[in-house]
């Protein structure tokens, strides 16, 4: 073989591998953008509902003063979420924690037909439902945008070209296990 046609083979075969570490690279940012931008869509529907529930606790303050544990514990569990952070684990946690002394809130003024009734109450429970709801949906694409990604830094061959340049799994919206028994989810 001449020595120009092995030069020529092995120039291609390193542009077409340099290709395809490119097109995975590429591909790799695109989907790691995915993921943040699902996260900010949960953030976005999280700080509304964090908005809301000093709305929640005012209405319901002078109807159920017998309940106070269930309204300091809905600006607690509010408090906590505020405070957790950026990290995805504990955020969750906190948040699914609000979630549930929420929902606990709500299952109490079941107790109280006057609250029930009043027109304020009932537009920040139907608020803070479609709140609920949006943020399911966000966690739900949230969730599916990681999956993707980390299916994709784990296969052959891409999980090499992930390695190289330092991609790693992202963490899915969701409580731990044991924190999970400890949500009252009404």
């Amino acid at each position: 073989m001449d020595i120009s046609v092995v030069l020529i083979a092995i120039t291609v075969a390193v542009v077409l591998v340099l290709l395809f570490v490119l097109r995975v690279y590429n591909r790799l940012v695109a989907m790691r953008n995915n993921v943040r931008n699902a996260w900010s869509d949960i953030d976005v529907q999280l700080t509304f509902r964090h908005n809301l529930v000093p709305n929640l606790v005012e209405s319901v303050k002078g109807y159920m003063s017998h309940e106070r544990e269930a309204v300091e514990a809905v600006a607690q569990a509010r408090s906590a979420a505020m405070k957790s952070g950026a990290e995805i684990g504990t955020r969750a946690v906190a948040e699914i924690s609000l979630s549930g002394a929420v929902g606990n809130l709500f299952a109490v003024a079941e107790r109280y037909p006057e609250l029930k009734a009043s027109q304020n109450f009932l537009l920040v429970q139907e608020q803070l439902t479609t709140t609920e709801n949006r943020i399911a949906f966000a966690r739900q694409h949230y969730n599916e945008m990681v999956r993707q990604f980390n299916t994709s830094i784990a296969e052959f061959p891409w999980n090499q070209v992930a390695a190289v340049f330092g991609y790693s799994p992202e963490k899915m919206f969701a409580a731990e296990s044991q924190d999970r028994a400890t949500v009252q989810m009404t």
